[in-house]
């Protein structure tokens, strides 16, 4: 199953926390906290203004992006766990 966000919406994959301190103690999983970095897999058409004109959007497919930690709608497609959110919720451009 594919995913194909609509207007504004991107669709983001989290990236992997590190799962050892600097000084070696390992984390377990249900310690981690959720990281609040992704990966952007799709994007939509853009935003449609007042005047009906779509705006694109300023991300891109391949962008690795910071977003708020409780942003967006969680879903599982094909047993992957991928973020929806509008590109509003983003917060930076990892660079």
């Amino acid at each position: 199953m594919k995913l194909r966000p609509l207007h504004d919406r991107v669709i983001i994959k989290r990236l992997d926390n590190e799962r050892k301190t600097s000084s070696g103690i390992v984390i377990p999983d249900n310690a981690a906290e959720k990281p609040d970095q992704g990966e952007i897999l799709a994007v939509g058409n853009g935003k449609v203004g007042d005047d009906g004109k779509v705006r694109p959007l300023a991300v891109k497919v391949g962008d690795k992006v910071l977003f708020g930690k409780y942003s967006g709608q969680t879903v599982k497609v094909d047993g992957e766990e991928l973020l929806v959110m509008r590109e509003e919720d983003i917060m930076a451009v990892v660079e």
